[in-house]
């Protein structure tokens, strides 16, 4: 069974919504970062720290896209902005979704990104496991 983690965007969030390309120029600032920390240690880093191609599907165009495994420890990792409908108020999240055939090596990375990425964004994280992160500010 598929194990899906969220972004959610609440109170004290850097942002309150995100749009899919928002969330795919995030990620590759997240790789030349790693590309640059490489450069400073003097070894390709940014391969190992982000292992992956940004791939699209026709049906998914607008709504979802995948990291795809450059090697045979990674195979995908689904990602895609969202939206639930709470009463009147709406709450934006972003979605992260390890299919069923998914390796420990995506789950460990998705844990990497998702951490990365809440913290960055001073949002609510909801890890594979369950558990909640917060990286907002409260009171």
């Amino acid at each position: 069974m598929a194990q899906s983690a969220y972004i959610k965007f609440v109170e004290g969030s850097a942002l309150s919504s995100l749009s899919l390309d928002e969330l795919k120029e995030q990620l590759l600032h997240y790789k030349e970062q790693l590309q640059l920390t490489g450069k400073q240690l003097g070894w390709d880093y940014d391969d190992a720290g982000f292992p992956y191609t940004i791939e699209t599907k026709p049906e998914a165009e607008g709504k979802w896209f995948y990291l795809k495994g450059k090697n045979s420890l990674y195979k995908y990792i689904v990602m895609g902005p969202g939206k639930d409908q709470n009463g009147e108020t709406e709450q934006h999240y972003v979605q992260v979704v390890l299919p069923d055939d998914s390796t420990h090596g995506d789950k460990a990375k998705g844990n990497e990104f998702c951490k990365y990425l809440a913290k960055l964004w001073k949002a609510e994280l909801h890890l594979f496991n369950g558990r909640t992160m917060y990286f907002n500010p409260r009171k």
